[in-house]
């Protein structure tokens, strides 16, 4: 096996690739790692000064505003689809309003500022003001069907129960044990919030190692004319391609924007090139991979509904309105 590995990377275009799958596994590793470690560090904090019930009343799924207030919160944060994750733990584990929590999962890797100040000179004021308005009124009303049919019932919730002492409870209560006398000592807040965040990235680790190599093998291997390829103006479903194909990848949209120009004068579409913008950077395999960590079944397919629905229409839409 190691001799036919070794015959593969000979090749110098496999070479390459593999120099550049395993560069991205390493790059993602460090950034989602400290990225994972200080969102939730930070989140942690923030749960532990916070009152629950303030969490609660800001974004209750039976509160209107919650789902404005939980749309704004995913506006300003400049997280990509995995680096959403932390946070979304937070909302979780704090009884946020469910609905208004999956808004913010929906809004947070597509509308923030950085998106923004990008989108205005590739693309213009106008379609600026049409994506934004697309992505809040969607991830809104997503986040209202979501909570209507009750699908908080599919959030898995062994992550969010309070972990049990090390300490044994049935300790001898003498002064030199000093198993209880750990048990006396409060810890800081400091100290319970780095605690909670980093049993929280142990638990998500495996997840994440699997959603790095998955999302660096992509960037690695798959070329860069691939979606100019598939989803080029000869394709009377390019639009629909080009979500399906946004979805698995893992590309910012702070990344893929830049290459606008590059796709239509290949002949792509506006609207096919929305639908991938939308599809990679609402949802990717790694983030799917650290999703089912927190969903099951049922919640992860009506994501993953969400966000094509979203590509499509707004693909449709975006050819049918601006060209």
């Amino acid at each position: 096996m190691f001799e036919y590995l070794s015959f593969l990377i000979a090749d110098p275009e496999i070479k390459v690739q593999f120099i550049n799958t395993m560069d991205m596994f390493v790059q993602l590793f460090v950034e989602l790692t400290l990225l994972f470690l200080v969102i939730s560090y930070g989140v942690a904090i923030i749960n532990q000064k916070l009152p629950s019930e303030k969490i609660q009343q800001l974004l209750g799924g039976k509160n209107g505003r919650g789902y404005l207030t939980a749309a704004g919160l995913g506006a300003v944060t400049p997280f990509c689809s995995c680096s959403t994750i932390p946070m979304l733990i937070g909302l979780l584990k704090a009884r946020a309003g469910f609905g208004p929590t999956m808004t913010f999962l929906f809004t947070s890797p597509l509308l923030n500022p950085i998106v923004i100040a990008l989108f205005i000179p590739v693309l213009g004021l106008k379609v600026t003001i049409f994506y934004a308005g697309l992505a809040l009124s969607t991830s809104i009303i997503a986040g209202l069907i979501l909570q209507h049919f009750g699908f908080e019932r599919f959030v898995k919730q062994d992550m969010f129960k309070p972990r049990s002492s090390s300490c044994s409870t049935g300790c001898d209560t003498s002064e030199d044990n000093s198993c209880c006398n750990a048990e006396k000592k409060e810890p800081s807040l400091w100290y319970k919030a780095w605690d909670e965040s980093w049993s929280i990235f142990c638990s998500m680790l495996p997840y994440m190692l699997i959603a790095m190599f998955i999302g660096s093998v992509v960037h690695g291997f798959v070329p860069e004319h691939f979606f100019s390829d598939v989803a080029g103006s000869q394709n009377p479903a390019a639009i629909p391609t080009a979500a399906l194909i946004g979805i698995p990848l893992y590309i910012r949209v702070t990344t893929l924007l830049p290459l606008v120009g590059s796709f239509i004068a290949k002949g792509v579409s506006l609207g096919a090139i929305i639908a991938l913008v939308i599809g990679s950077g609402g949802a990717s395999f790694p983030e799917l991979i650290l999703l089912k960590r927190l969903f099951l079944w049922p919640l992860l397919l009506a994501f993953l509904a969400v966000i094509f629905s979203m590509a499509v229409i707004g693909g449709f839409t975006f050819n049918q309105i601006l060209i």
